[in-house]
């Protein structure tokens, strides 16, 4: 029997197109540019839909309201906050049970360090300055939720918080490497 034949028109990368065309209701999403893992060439990007509901940082960078250093550095005090957190943490069925005793696991050299860096950008933002990026970046509050808890409720203290804010994510690229003094001059223009 013969095999049947493929239409010319059938168009194979259409195939490989596994964006979601549906997406929930209450949904925030934002398309964002990420290197390919499956590319056999280095630098190969892909686009892929990212959820930005419950995250300040990448709201804010997909409505172009920061920039890529900016963005950078505050993504990197979000690693070292959770390689420095040392909260609740599971059973670990494969250690042996002792009378309900848990020992305490080491500090390692990599929470250390993030310790050491998060200690260094509480110095260089000061206590209002690192108060409000550990509001934004960890608890992932808004301005206007911010100004809540300090009794301000106004949209001039809003403009505040967020001026405020990008230029904690400003000396953040400083802190982390991913911008220069020189480019965060200019953007204070």
């Amino acid at each position: 029997m013969a095999r049947a034949r493929r239409n010319k028109a059938y168009k194979l990368a259409q195939i490989y197109d596994r964006r979601s065309r549906e997406v929930p209701f209450n949904a925030e999403v934002a398309e964002v540019e990420v290197d390919n893992p499956l590319a056999l060439d280095s630098g190969e990007k892909i686009l892929a839909i990212r959820s930005i509901r419950n995250d300040p940082l990448g709201r804010l960078h997909a409505h172009h309201q920061i920039d890529e250093a900016q963005y950078r550095g505050g993504r990197a005090f979000q690693h070292d906050w959770e390689q420095a957190e040392r909260g609740p943490q599971a059973v670990d069925t494969t250690r042996e049970y002792v009378d309900g005793t848990g020992t305490r696991e080491p500090v390692t050299e990599s929470q250390r360090q993030a310790v050491l860096r998060l200690n260094r950008v509480e110095r260089e933002l000061g206590t209002d300055g690192a108060a409000l990026v550990h509001d934004v970046l960890v608890l992932g509050l808004t301005m206007d939720q911010i100004g809540q808890r300090r009794a301000v409720r106004t949209q001039r203290w809003n403009d505040y918080f967020g001026r405020r804010f990008r230029e904690c994510l400003d000396r953040l690229a400083l802190v982390y490497g991913f911008a220069t003094g020189a480019e965060c001059a200019y953007r204070r223009r």
